[in-house]
C-alpha cells in the first residue's frame, strides 16, 4: 500500500465537479480529506491522505493534474518571512493544527513548526504574502 499526503488546489473552473471521487472509482484509490475549504474567489483547496497501489496513485495524479489541479506533496516546507509579517493575525484564523497563533499580551503571530501540518492554508489567508510555502519534489508526483 503506497500513501502520501497531499495538498490540491482546484481552479474556480473544477471546485464543483466531483473530481476526487473519481480517484476511488476509476483509479481503486481511497482518501481521507483532513481539510477542504472554498476560498473566497471560489478557488479550491483540499487537503487529503492518497492511498492505494503505486502505479494507480501515479494515474491518479496525472488524472488530476490534467483537470489543472495542482498536486503538492506535505513533504514541503512552510516558512515565515518575518520581515514581511505585520502580525495581523489573518493566518492564525485558517490554522487547522494550532502552529500559527497569537502571544499575548504582544499580540505578535507565533509560529510553531512542530506543530505545522503544512496544509498552506495560510499561504492565501496572508495579506502580505509572508508565509512562503517551499516546495520539495516528489518522484511520484512529477
Amino acid at each position: 500500500m503506497y500513501s502520501r499526503m497531499l495538498v490540491l488546489q482546484f481552479p474556480k473552473t473544477e471546485v464543483g465537479k466531483p473530481i476526487v471521487c473519481y480517484l476511488a472509482i476509476d483509479y481503486n484509490l481511497t482518501f481521507n480529506i483532513l481539510k477542504a475549504t472554498i476560498l473566497p474567489r471560489k478557488e479550491g483547496i483540499m487537503v487529503l491522505e492518497l492511498s492505494g497501489n503505486k502505479k494507480d496513485f501515479n494515474r491518479g495524479v496525472r488524472y488530476l493534474k490534467e483537470h489543472g489541479i495542482q498536486v503538492t506533496p506535505v513533504g514541503q516546507d512552510i516558512n515565515r518571512n518575518r520581515n514581511r509579517c505585520t502580525h495581523c493575525g489573518a493566518c492564525t484564523a485558517v490554522c487547522p493544527t494550532g502552529a500559527l497563533s497569537i502571544k499575548r499580551p504582544e499580540m505578535s503571530v507565533v509560529f510553531n513548526h512542530k506543530k505545522c501540518s503544512v496544509c498552506g492554508l495560510c499561504v492565501p489567508a496572508c495579506p502580505t504574502r509572508a508565509m512562503e510555502i517551499s516546495t520539495v519534489d516528489h518522484p511520484a508526483l512529477t
